[in-house]
């Protein structure tokens, strides 16, 4: 058995930086965490990906094509899409369907175009497939913040976070990441952003923007099933508390329930035995 996270967010919501992070805070815990860049357009990394799909084509090659002539975007659809027909050599870079060891743990580093994850179906296939190779995956979906700090920004980070949920049927973890960040006014809203009020916050954001009542009897409603269903919670990510970090490692792993067949060890009885009776 194999386990993975597939890490997805907006471009700068902090993804290649978590996947740092969940890589030396493996280090320190003795254990070892490979990841895999899927993103063609990524320049530079804080880690050493096990392996990259630049290798296999790049954003570059999409877009210098005389004959294809993507911009950024269809060339990363078009890079993603390549992959896919070619998972024969992700299967061979990562060891095959049995993979290097038991228990082998990967992050799947991926692209920040959002459409990917939404209602686009690249994605999807592509989990579909590494479910067949004999991995248990969770989506780890990463939201800024900073964008999370009002009543409109946080319904569409959250709308975009459900959509993700529900186009790729995986169990899922939402991460605010880069909490470390945010200034003492907005470290006070923390309990907002972890268990907000829905209504609350969209009749707040209403007070401030130009909605006519239709689109705010939309957006109430909206909020209403987020708030009735409670579809969507986020975890704070602080990447400078080690026991935060550990506690988002050990959420993640008992949702993919990490270690579960693997072998228990029982130690060796070292006790001397009792001297026999003359």
């Amino acid at each position: 058995m194999r386990y993975g996270q597939i890490v997805m967010g907006p471009a700068g919501s902090g993804k290649s930086t978590y996947c740092s992070t969940l890589v030396k805070h493996a280090e320190n815990c003795k254990r070892r965490v490979h990841v895999i860049n899927l993103d063609p357009a990524a320049e530079t990394f804080e880690y050493e990906p096990t392996v990259d799909v630049r290798e296999l084509i790049s954003l570059n090659d999409a877009m210098d094509d005389e004959e294809l002539k993507f911009g950024p975007n269809g060339g990363l659809v078009f890079c993603m899409e390549f992959l896919l027909e070619n998972m024969d050599w992700l299967e061979e870079q990562i060891g095959g369907q049995d993979g290097r060891m038991d228990d082998d743990y990967y992050l799947f580093d991926c692209p920040g175009q959002i459409e990917l994850y939404t209602h686009m179906k690249v994605m999807r296939r592509f989990v579909d497939i590494l479910q067949t190779w004999n991995f248990r995956l969770c989506g780890v979906f990463l939201v800024d913040s900073h964008f999370m700090v009002d009543g409109a920004t946080f319904l569409s980070g959250t709308m975009a976070a459900l959509s993700v949920m529900v186009n790729l049927e995986l169990p899922a973890v939402n991460v605010l990441s880069k909490m470390d960040l945010l200034g003492t006014q907005a470290r006070k809203q923390l309990d907002d952003f972890l268990h907000p009020n829905t209504r609350d916050l969209t009749s707040s954001s209403m007070s401030h923007h130009s909605f006519n009542e239709k689109y705010q009897a939309l957006t109430e409603s909206l909020g209403k099933v987020l708030d009735d269903y409670s579809l969507v919670k986020y975890f704070p990510l602080d990447i400078t508390d080690e026991d935060n970090i550990s506690d988002l490692f050990m959420m993640i792993d008992n949702t993919i329930q990490f270690g579960e067949d693997a072998d228990v060890k029982i130690a060796p009885d070292n006790d001397d035995e009792p001297p026999d009776n003359e």
